[in-house]
């Protein structure tokens, strides 16, 4: 059977084979091996279904994977369908003839095609990435088939004869080039099967070559140190050539006692699990499992909030677990992760093609063995279908969530401070989205319910009708809350980075309806009786002199009012439009216009307050200085921290004033 040639490149599937950038990541070829061995495997057992195979009862199939870090060697073997001479001069020898591809069309009447991962048969060459020389041996399934043995040094001439190893199956060498001798080295082989094949649909197993040759080494030599003693004397009787053998300083019960406690060899565990969560039925999984696997996967020890099981048949073939994780950081901070599979080999982390982009912040896995990859496998193919797939994914998104807004309200209200900003963000990007989830967005409100806007406009038409009041940040408005709380008026709470533009997202779906951040342009609910035209001119004048004066602030704008609350004697408000756009500059890096500047800023002086009373009897009074510049203060510190100027000014008259008061 002795051959030599050149290899071949099949006219219809001409590709740029060129090892040194067919793959962008050099360790996926460990992914390219193992894939086709389970191809192999999955072969096998399909033509087994079909009748044209007789399995061995209790054969396990599975990928073993050799290496040697002393012979710079890798080797993968599986027992799966093998090849005939023929076959290896058809799939190996012309390259780009995609083995996978013939056996589907071979068998398209009788074989399910889903699970065959390969497609382009480039996988193999991936080895010359890293290999000066590859290795074949390999037998057919088939009745009589003589085993082959094939050798490559990397260019284009081969070798073929017959092997003496009729082991079903294929073994593939790898004699490892000087820049890739870390592929033989243990651990290193391990974390590439970790990262691309721990959820392959058959069992893996790694095998230590030079560990087994150090054992067997070892085994040997103590071997070797027993003493066997031939026992000659008259009283034993020699038959034919038997003769009794005896450990030295030991006797026969010894040896029965010795046997019993030889340790048995530890069981070789696969380093993969082949039947992932994603490919059983949602109701055959429990909660255990599904937590157990999200903090498996991603190495991530706090529980997901919840999960969907996307398990899908028509009209493609799709399956996988997207996470809800807990929300501890801000929104431009997170980061989550998606694991693309296909055929339960990984492909990716985070294909946007495929994942809508407001869903990349979950966590999860999807596997699709209708996707359209490229060459290598590592990324997609502009393809129609993809966009299908996307839009799935978003339907059953929101499908889950309109779900539990309307059977598990209080589950739903549980996770909603931790999902909105997912949800919030997928309705500014995704009008289909929005659509689905418009009547399902709550808000939690001053008293700490949630509710719908359609609700809360409802409740507040009366006093202001046509706008929401919302809170940005509990504690620096924590004044503003209790004005409103006492007025009985109501507001809700928008304090994520992403409440922004969803906000200008919503006022552009309800025309009549405005935003207001609860510090904005006082609400005309706060105040009592009206000043007149003559009082307003009057307390302006006077108040904007004073305070102009004792603070600098030449272009501060003051504005009286009559609130009812006698108790508030200063406020500062921003107008919302002049606030948002700062918000947006500043979002910008441009600092140039600041909210809080002299021309942003309007000073509220409430004239039923005693202090401002003070003011406008005795505007020449000792203390009138520092009681305006206390009052500014005073109202600043509402609204933004002081720097450290305003602040030791503030604290030095703050004494001062105190004193006065037990003299």
């Amino acid at each position: 059977m002795e051959k030599k040639g050149s290899l071949s490149i099949n006219s219809e599937n001409i590709f740029p084979i060129i090892k040194k950038w067919l793959y962008s990541d050099h360790d996926i070829f460990i992914r390219e091996m193992i894939s086709n061995g389970c191809d192999a495997i999955t072969k096998l057992k399909k033509l087994a279904l079909m009748g044209d195979y007789e399995e061995t009862e209790g054969e396990e199939y599975k990928i073993d994977v050799y290496a040697s870090a002393k012979d710079k060697t890798l080797t993968f073997v599986d027992n799966g369908i093998g090849m005939t001479g023929e076959e290896v001069e058809k799939y190996i020898n012309q390259i780009a003839f995609s083995g996978a591809t013939d056996f589907i069309n071979k068998y398209k009447d009788k074989a399910n095609s889903d699970q065959i991962i390969g497609h382009f048969g480039l996988g193999f060459y991936s080895a010359f990435m890293v290999a000066d020389k590859v290795t074949i041996e390999t037998c057919s399934y088939k009745k009589d088939a003589k085993p082959v043995f094939w050798e490559c040094d990397g260019g284009t001439n081969y070798e073929m004869s017959e092997s003496d190893d009729d082991t079903r199956g294929t073994a593939i060498t790898l004699y490892l080039n000087e820049d890739s001798y870390e592929f033989a080295n243990e651990y290193r082989v391990k974390e590439v099967i970790e990262k691309y094949c721990s959820f392959m649909p058959y069992n893996i197993y790694f095998i230590n070559e030079d560990k087994e040759a150090e054992e067997a080494e070892k085994k040997a030599e103590e071997d070797k140190k027993k003493v066997v003693e031939v026992d000659t004397s008259d009283e034993d009787e020699l038959i034919g050539d038997v003769k009794k053998e005896k450990t030295a300083g030991t006797d026969k019960a010894d040896d029965k006692a010795s046997d019993k406690e030889e340790k048995k060899e530890p069981e070789k565990k696969p380093l993969n699990n082949p039947h992932p969560l994603w490919t059983k039925n949602p109701k055959d999984c429990t909660e255990e499992e599904y937590i157990d696997f999200y903090q498996h996967l991603f190495l991530d020890f706090k529980k997901p909030l919840f999960w969907i099981h996307l398990n899908m048949d028509y009209p493609f073939n799709l399956k996988g677990i997207l996470y809800f994780p807990k929300i501890n950081t801000q929104y431009d901070q997170l980061e989550g992760k998606i694991k693309l599979y296909n055929n339960q080999v990984f492909v990716a982390d985070n294909i946007k093609e495929v994942i809508p982009e407001f869903l990349l912040l979950l966590k999860g896995v999807i596997d699709c063995p209708d996707i359209p990859l490229n060459v290598s496998r590592s990324a997609l193919q502009n393809d129609g279908f993809v966009k299908k797939i996307s839009d799935y994914i978003t339907k059953k998104v929101a499908d889950k969530l309109t779900g539990m807004c309307k059977n598990e309200r209080e589950e739903y209200e549980k996770y909603w401070d931790d999902i909105s900003p997912f949800i919030k963000f997928g309705c500014v990007r995704d009008e289909k989205f929005d659509d689905k989830m418009k009547d399902y967005m709550i808000y939690k409100d001053l008293n700490d319910k949630y509710i719908t806007l359609p609700d809360y406009l409802e409740e507040g038409k009366e006093k202001y009708e046509g706008k929401v009041f919302y809170v940005t940040d509990r504690e620096v408005q924590a004044r503003y809350i209790e004005m409103f709380k006492n007025e009985g008026m109501n507001a809700i709470f928008l304090e994520h980075n992403i409440d922004n533009p969803y906000i200008t997202h919503l006022e552009a779906k309800n025309e009549n309806v405005k935003f207001m951040r609860i510090d904005a342009d006082l609400s005309e609910n706060f105040v009592g009786d009206k000043l007149t035209e003559e009082q307003t001119k009057e307390y302006t004048d006077k108040l904007t002199e004073l305070f102009k004066k004792a603070t600098g602030k030449d272009k501060l704008t003051v504005k009286p009012e009559s609130l009812k609350d006698e108790n508030i004697s200063s406020m500062i408000t921003i107008g919302e439009e002049q606030r948002r756009m700062a918000d947006m500059m500043r979002a910008y890096s441009m600092d140039g216009m600041n909210p809080f500047g002299e021309q942003a800023e309007t000073l509220v002086l409430n004239v039923n307050n005693a202090l401002v009373k003070y003011l406008l009897e005795n505007p020449e009074g000792d203390l009138s200085n520092d009681i305006c510049c206390q009052l500014y203060d005073l109202a600043s510190v509402a609204n933004k921290p002081m720097n450290a100027e305003q602040l030791n000014g503030f604290v030095t008259r703050s004494n001062k004033l105190l004193k006065l008061l037990i003299k």
